[in-house]
């Protein structure tokens, strides 16, 4: 089948650690392979997306990355607390082995972070590009990796409004010569990886959806997605919605706090990086209720004390039969770092496959792993956690279907199941 490349941006960053740490754990037996809809497991479930597709195993899954400090991936996994000391030291020394590539940084978007080790200026935003390309390049020659995904698990950039540069290609390459502070950093990784042809998600809520970068996957035979991945609390708003409008109990109000005490937490602290990710959040409610929610409130507060283990505290107002108010209060206790890094495996495994089969541009397929799903000029994202789970179990039959048509085969008739088993052979072997 061939190995996959991971490369992170962001590497020793909670989530990342949390990932590749889990991974080599998972890989010697050492931690159940939970929480990923491309990995088997014995679910009793009428679909399951491993019997409708195969996926690159775990073992085939090779990682490196980008990040603002020099420490190895074990002390960055050690540092965060996400797994204890004695649940590291099996893969101690594989994780110590692991020290990340410069990264392209500025403070003018991440107020509360600092950065030493990173990708000089001297070249400008040109040059930092190019210094990416040549570390995928290397990366995917010196481990013989058939094909590089790219995932963005920085911290969240400060809020950017799309401007003219962004709406087409030459305005953007423009820019980038131009030095232009438009162009973030992020832009700067998704402009190297579409260059490379590599997939890429973005997991964070940083500004990156913007129609010259899709003009340029496109052109380049680029799928990918994002923004901001759907973990905890919006994971529960968007069930919970469904469920309220299926039930047509009409919500008065929703109030939503975070705590949360990590990188993330510190980073969400100033008041521009806050406004990017209140936004995402606050974005999903009312397209999945079916009106317009008047008191609908999201707040984030970094808490040092908490951690990686952030809370997530949900009321909920809402008229029942004949408008009789009642009332919902959930309190979500999670490990933000555990819910989203078996994301990030599944968002690997289907963008391998998305551009095996020739997909490019946006991948809407994979709205339900986000809070604001990418989308084209003029398009309506889908919040609905069950409709986006249907949009991506039809596309899995559909690649599926198009893969037995390609091999002369006959389609499968029982909703896809075992199509492809582990002995197949990809196409691009």
């Amino acid at each position: 089948m061939g190995r996959v490349g991971v490369v992170i941006i962001g590497i020793n960053g909670a989530v990342a650690s949390t990932l590749v740490a889990g991974v080599a754990l998972m890989k010697r037996g050492l931690a159940p392979r939970r929480a990923m809809l491309t990995e088997p497991d014995d679910t009793v479930t009428s679909d399951k997306l491993t019997d409708i597709l195969e996926f690159a195993k775990l073992e085939d899954l090779v990682f490196a990355g980008w990040d603002l400090n020099d420490k190895s991936l074990y002390e960055a996994a050690l540092g965060h607390g996400v797994f204890r000391a004695d649940e590291l030291e099996p893969v101690r020394e594989e994780l110590e082995a692991q020290r990340p590539w410069p990264a392209v940084f500025s403070r003018e978007y991440a107020q509360n972070l600092q950065g030493r080790h990173v990708v000089g200026t001297d070249g400008g935003h040109r040059g930092q590009i190019e210094a990416i390309k040549k570390d995928i390049e290397k990366f995917k020659q010196a481990n013989n990796l058939r094909r590089v995904v790219l995932v963005n698990l920085a911290s969240t950039e400060k809020w950017m409004d799309r401007t003219e540069v962004h709406q087409t290609l030459a305005a953007f390459e423009k820019a980038i010569d131009e030095n232009n502070p438009a162009i973030s950093p992020t832009m700067r990784y998704m402009y190297a990886a579409n260059s490379l042809g590599v997939p890429h998600a973005n997991f964070a809520p940083s500004l990156a959806n913007v129609p010259a970068l899709e003009e340029h996957a496109i052109k380049n035979g680029v799928p990918y997605c994002g923004m901001d991945g759907k973990t905890g609390q919006t994971l529960v708003k968007t069930a919970m919605a469904s469920m309220l409008r299926l039930r047509r109990l009409r919500v008065d109000g929703w109030y939503s706090v975070n705590f949360l005490g990590n990188n993330d937490g510190l980073v969400l602290d100033d008041p521009k990086s806050n406004e990017t990710k209140v936004r995402s959040k606050a974005s999903v409610l009312d397209s999945v209720v079916g009106h317009k929610v008047e008191n609908h409130q999201v707040h984030i507060h970094y808490y040092k004390p908490r951690g990686d283990a952030k809370e997530a505290w949900d009321n909920i107002d809402v008229q029942g039969f004949c408008g009789q108010p009642m009332q919902m209060k959930i309190n979500f206790l999670c490990k933000d770092s555990i819910l989203a890094a078996p994301l990030c495996i599944d968002m690997v495994r289907i963008l391998d496959v998305a551009q095996e089969v020739g997909e490019k541009g946006i991948q809407t397929q994979m709205s339900m792993y986000f809070k604001s799903p990418y989308t084209s000029p003029g398009q309506e994202p889908v919040h609905d956690l069950f409709q986006q789970e249907r949009m991506l179990y039809d596309w899995a039959r559909s690649v599926a279907a198009r893969k037995q048509k390609a091999q002369g085969r006959p389609a499968a008739t029982n909703g896809g199941a075992a199509v492809f088993g582990a002995a197949q052979q990809r196409k691009d072997d």
